[in-house]
């Protein structure tokens, strides 16, 4: 069950979905974005422990600004013991995520259930 997310800043929301809280980014995420953003996200990205997932599929734009924040909340969920997971379908972003080799680190997965699944170990 998908509940409406809590919005953060007009390009980030919140919800929790089977034990993990959901970062949902929307719009376009660029620099100015990335600003509004990142403290939100560092203070779910710095709890020890934290099972998150972002969630890009309601991103239009997306540069460098938004991979410098995908690559530091993966660093600093993995720093504290934690849990991330992508899911994202729009084939631009998923160029850029593919391109830099971060689908590598974090793989981009097309749902919130394939993604929890793959993190339960589930086929």
């Amino acid at each position: 069950m998908r509940h409406e997310p809590v919005s953060l800043t007009r390009q980030l929301g919140v919800y929790a979905y089977r034990g993990h809280t959901v970062l949902e980014l929307r719009g376009d995420i660029d620099l100015v974005a990335a600003e509004e953003i990142g403290p939100f996200l560092d203070r779910v990205t710095g709890r020890a422990g934290v099972r998150a997932v972002l969630d890009l599929r309601p991103v239009e734009f997306f540069d460098g600004s938004g991979l410098r924040l995908l690559y530091r909340a993966r660093s600093r969920v993995l720093e504290r013991g934690g849990q991330l997971h992508l899911v994202c379908t729009h084939p631009l972003t998923l160029r850029v995520i593919r391109i830099t080799g971060l689908a590598r680190l974090l793989p981009p997965q097309p749902g919130l259930d394939a993604a929890l699944d793959r993190a339960d170990g589930l086929p």
